[in-house]
């Protein structure tokens, strides 16, 4: 593809009437020179609150060495992260899915407002993954996604581990299987430095399915935060930003049914996160692409689980690393016909890509379709009294076939996770946690503190949980989340009542209650509205349903 004779900058740049424009740009360093060059947005997620983005700071000049050794000209912009680990479990993880559209909003206020030619955008914690990738799909500008890595494994008594050990360790300290001491050494100990959190939980699982996207170059977002290839990774990102630049080739280009697909495809076969079906839709819905969070289900009954990664399986995201990291792992879906051709960022196509992959002898991480880890993945979507709209199963590890049990009704996480603390949860319970959807929380929170709890206690896959909220990457168990219609816009999860029937059927995409709904709509008082103001209030009256993506945008 030959050079574009114009650029979008060139609104900024060319012609007496810029002059002032140019005089601004002159003070802060730009010659003759870079007035010709195409002028690449360099989006940095940094920040010195969470490990998952500390190292992103030193992290960006290699990238901006890239764009200029491509021919482009760099200029930094920063946008906000919010942790989830940090917030987890309190109110401030309201401002996690939140914090999604924000970021998007900012990209694009920053790269449009000055009519910027491309961008690379730096992203490590859960959310600014998607939002990184919305915000190019919304735009269509040329773009590539650079994700942080994983952070190394924390070691305990001789073992790896990462922060889902650390809110495990929760649950069974509240039981009384650890000491004090105890939980101490694993909260001192499980996260060594920079990197985001280690297991295929939510960061892992959106960088991996960008990368099969088209939007992150395969292999960049493979070494963890801390190792010396990660540099090297990061020149090539601005490199590349620099020739999509020149060549005018949108992000558009690379979003399409096939790419989504694919990306859904790595998300199940790897046994990643739930989270992955908000954020799937969210990106195609920018991107003007249909798909269906029915495809998670359909893929889930056809792809095997061909990883062993927590939370479900033994090895971290570093492992995956060292065994031949996304390379290996697409490899065998490949070969398994489980992925089509598409273009990706990087100039070759996935399946160019996939060609190359190395298998380290000996690796224990990755196996095949013909022999995986599990037969089926661990995505369900169902429907049925409970979930007009939709659901998501996650049974990872667990028997994905049916459940039944009595309701345990909770009008919020914290009432949940008192219950749990209290012991008062047990085996054959259905908790059921409700107005955290994405306009009742407001924010759609992570049940991480009460899944891990529950796993704490053994009680994982013994209990089922359901929730219009959402679920963390690193939980497992046999959990529910995405309830659609939501219980604050009237959806049916609001009229459950302490007791009712519960019924799960996995293979029938069926989760059913044994009551009345006539009776019960008819006596349903609608709770007050969450007012807290602000930009969440702002949310709560823009935000569609979780089975859309829980977007701000205007969807068909």
């Amino acid at each position: 593809m030959s050079k574009q004779t114009s650029k979008r900058s060139d609104a900024i740049t060319k012609g007496p009437a810029k002059a002032p424009a140019r005089a601004m740009l002159r003070a802060v360093g730009f010659g003759d020179k870079n007035f010709d060059q195409p002028v690449v947005a360099v989006v940095n997620t940094w920040s010195t609150i969470t490990p998952c983005n500390l190292h992103l700071g030193a992290l960006a000049e290699p990238v901006r060495e890239g764009v200029r050794a491509g021919g482009a000209t760099p200029v930094d912009f920063n946008t906000i992260v919010v942790s989830d680990g940090i917030t987890m479990g309190g109110e401030g993880m309201r401002a996690s899915l939140i914090s999604r559209e924000v970021i998007a909003d900012s990209i694009e206020l920053a790269v449009r407002g000055h009519s910027l030619d491309a961008a690379v955008i730096l992203v490590g914690c859960d959310k600014t993954i998607p939002a990184a990738a919305m915000a190019l799909a919304r735009m269509d500008v040329p773009g590539v996604v650079l994700y942080g890595g994983t952070i190394m494994a924390g070691h305990c008594k001789g073992r790896d581990i990462s922060i889902q050990d650390v809110f495990e360790a929760v649950g069974a300290h509240a039981k009384g299987d650890i000491s004090d001491s105890e939980l101490e050494e694993i909260e001192r100990t499980a996260c060594p430095g920079a990197g985001a959190c280690g297991g295929q939980f939510t960061a892992n699982t959106m960088a991996m399915a960008l990368a099969f996207l088209g939007l992150a170059p395969m292999g960049a977002g493979d070494p963890p935060a801390t190792h010396p290839d990660k540099a090297g990774e990061a020149e090539r990102c601005g490199r590349l930003a620099a020739e999509l630049a020149a060549k005018g080739v949108g992000a558009r280009e690379f979003i399409t049914e096939t790419s989504l697909r694919n990306a859904a495809t790595a998300v199940v076969a790897s046994g990643g996160s739930t989270n992955a079906v908000l954020h799937l839709p969210a990106i195609a819905a920018e991107a003007g692409v249909k798909f269906s969070i029915d495809e998670f289900d359909r893929l889930s009954r056809e792809t095997p689980v061909i990883t062993d990664l927590k939370p479900g399986g033994q090895f971290l995201a570093k492992d995956l690393f060292a065994a031949g990291g996304m390379r290996l792992f697409g490899a065998r879906l490949k070969d398994g016909g489980m992925l089509d051709d598409a273009p990706t960022v990087s100039g070759n196509t996935l399946f160019d890509e996939l060609s190359s992959a190395q298998e380290t002898a000996g690796q224990k991480v990755v196996s095949s379709v013909s022999e995986p880890f599990k037969k089926t993945g661990g995505l369900r979507i169902l429907y049925g009294d409970v979930a007009p709209e939709g659901a998501v199963l996650k049974t990872a590890g667990y028997s994905d076939g049916a459940f039944e049990g009595r309701a345990r009704i909770f009008e919020s996480e914290e009432a949940a996770f008192e219950a749990v603390s209290n012991r008062d949860i047990k085996e054959g319970d259905v908790v059921v946690i409700r107005y955290e959807g994405p306009k009742g929380g407001p924010g759609m929170r992570e049940m991480l503190a009460v899944t891990a709890a529950v796993a704490g206690q053994g009680l994982a896959g013994k209990v089922a949980l359901i929730t219009d909220g959402r679920f963390s990457g690193a939980s497992h168990g046999f959990v529910i989340g995405h309830v659609s219609p939501e219980a604050a816009v009237g959806g049916p999860i609001g009229l459950l009542e302490e007791g009712d029937l519960i019924t799960i059927d996995a293979e029938a995409r069926r989760i059913d209650a044994d009551v009345d709904w006539r009776a019960r709509r008819a006596a349903f008082t609608p709770k007050a509205p969450n007012r807290m103001g602000g930009a969440f209030d702002k949310y709560a009256k823009l935000v569609s349903s979780a089975s859309k993506g829980a977007v701000t945008i205007e969807t068909d």
